[in-house]
């Protein structure tokens, strides 16, 4: 890989964590802790830094490096820069402008994509880069929070999922399997065109969809099994299969208690997702993504199951302290969960330095 090229690379995931550690902060402020924020708007933009701003710089990051085209690299340095806008309190437009622009590269890198290499795989990952425009867009215009979150959370979501659907492709999956795949997809995608004008309905159809997505990843990904083998491999499947579980749980939350605007039960909703299911799947693709990204081989170790362990745990203590309303419960769950993938970062370097 050229030198040049590796440190430009290296700079936008940099750039990536920054984002990443302010949201995170921002996220611990407003579950109660008395830290002092970088900025007094820092912590109303915890959710669009965490997902537009860290996954949109990240995600596209991987998307220009797997197409290979200098071009494409606008789209994660868009959402980069105007990520680190908003996270030190730039005033105007330039930092959402920004962000919402690099979504539009991403939706336009798959619009090439699709042209080059239509798939079931790709299709998914375009609508999972749409659900993110779409999200970047309503924010730009003023929409509640809590009425686009669920289409930031679509864009991880199925992004992961096309995901998952390209790497198993090799299994060939029968007619009826993607049928109920495309079913599922459907469900969920519909139950996000509802929540703009249903909010309540457009929620629970939103977790049916994901309920479904999350047994169909359980029943046809190959993780069921690879988990049986040895090493990296197993620990790969250990995070996909724990992931899926959250994914189903966080499904349940939405079915069962509908459009919920803000509170504990949104925040176990949200993190259910956010947290259970796809921070589990960065635990479990990292060692894959970062040698291909940076060009840096990251030694699998069984320390890598400290920080999932733990992300699990914690996540636990954070849904219950969140359904039984026990502040403490709640506050400290969410810094272990902070810990955890500050741990996680943290074993990956490790590793890395004793090799």
């Amino acid at each position: 890989m050229d030198a040049a090229q590796n440190r430009n690379r290296a700079v936008l995931v940099i750039v990536s964590l920054v984002i990443l550690t302010a949201a995170a902060w921002a996220g611990l402020i407003r579950m109660g802790w008395n830290w002092p924020p970088i900025q007094p708007t820092l912590t109303i933009n915890h959710g669009v830094l965490m997902v537009a701003g860290f996954f949109g710089a990240l995600i596209s990051l991987e998307r220009a490096v797997a197409m290979g085209k200098t071009w494409a690299y606008g789209a994660p340095l868009t959402s980069g820069v105007g990520g680190l806008l908003v996270v030190f309190g730039v005033p105007g437009i330039i930092g959402p402008l920004l962000i919402t622009v690099g979504s539009i590269w991403l939706v336009a890198i798959f619009v090439v994509v699709l042209r080059q290499h239509f798939t079931d795989y790709t299709a998914v990952m375009a609508l999972g880069a749409l659900a993110l425009l779409v999200g970047n867009l309503l924010w730009m215009l003023g929409w509640p929070i809590f009425r686009i979150v669920m289409w930031w959370s679509g864009f991880l979501v199925l992004t992961i999922v096309g995901e998952r659907l390209e790497l198993g492709r090799m299994a060939r999956p029968s007619r009826y399997a993607k049928t109920a795949f495309w079913i599922a997809t459907g469900i969920y995608s519909l139950g996000l065109l509802v929540i703009l004008v249903n909010y309540d309905f457009g929620m629970r159809l939103t977790g049916v969809g994901t309920i479904a997505l999350g047994l169909w990843l359980l029943v046809y990904d190959i993780a069921r099994r690879t988990v049986r083998m040895d090493g990296l491999t197993r620990y790969i499947a250990v995070c996909l299969l724990s992931g899926y579980v959250w994914l189903l749980v966080g499904g349940g939350l939405a079915v069962f208690y509908g459009g919920v605007p803000g509170g504990p039960i949104y925040d176990a909703i949200l993190h259910s997702v956010f947290l259970g299911f796809v921070f589990s799947m960065i635990f479990g693709h990292a060692p894959i993504i970062f040698p291909a990204v940076l060009g840096l081989e990251i030694p699998y170790r069984s320390n890598f199951y400290g920080p999932l362990v733990l992300l699990h745990a914690s996540l636990i203590l954070r849904i219950f302290g969140e359904l039984a309303n026990s502040v403490p419960a709640r506050q400290w769950g969410g810094l272990l969960n902070e810990i955890a993938v500050l741990l996680y970062f943290g074993v990956v370097i490790w590793n890395r330095w004793r090799r």
